[in-house]
């Protein structure tokens, strides 16, 4: 299925939504904190990334508080977190602007992880997805809810070779926590 793609390594790009948030009143979007069932929900994520063999290499994360929040209780889930990038552009992104950024990961990490919001994260994982196993792009139609992780594999030389239809939907997960 992947050998369809452009010769090189194989790369994994994993997006997770950040957990569910809370909506105080008087607080700004980008400054809402994690909900209870977010502070739940983003260390399961983490367990289930450690799960599914997807520990990446390198993390970009939006800068809103409940993406970081997100990432932060998810990676202490692992032994060691790799390095984490926060970018201000993530906020709120639309595909092209999502792909941008992608596209200045370093050409030696293989798994990239993308911490961020919807609609954007969904619709990138249907623009980058030609074909998925099982019913899994429908899944991701149908809905991408908060801290749903989806795995994206490709194989190119370099994030730049990412484009539209040129990768594989291996895996959908909406890990949740224990009350």
């Amino acid at each position: 299925m992947i050998e369809r793609a452009a010769a090189g390594p194989l790369r994994r790009l994993v997006v997770l939504r950040h957990a569910k948030s809370a909506r105080p009143e008087g607080v700004a979007d980008h400054e809402r904190p994690l909900a209870a069932r977010g502070c739940r929900d983003a260390p399961a994520a983490g367990r289930a990334l450690a799960d599914m063999d997807c520990l990446p290499g390198l993390a970009l994360c939006s800068t809103a508080v409940r993406a970081r929040s997100t990432w932060e209780l998810a990676a202490a889930q692992w032994g060691t977190p790799p390095p984490v990038r926060l970018d201000p552009r993530l906020y709120h992104a639309d595909v092209p602007g999502l792909l941008d950024v992608i596209r200045e990961t370093p050409a030696e990490v293989e798994t990239l992880l993308l911490v961020g919001h919807n609609p954007g994260l969904e619709e990138l994982v249907l623009t980058l997805a030609d074909d998925g196993l099982d019913d899994l792009l429908n899944r991701v139609r149908a809905k991408f809810p908060t801290s749903a992780i989806a795995v994206l594999d490709w194989r190119g030389p370099g994030w730049r070779g990412l484009v539209p239809g040129g990768a594989l939907l291996t895996s959908v997960a909406v890990p949740r926590g224990k009350r």
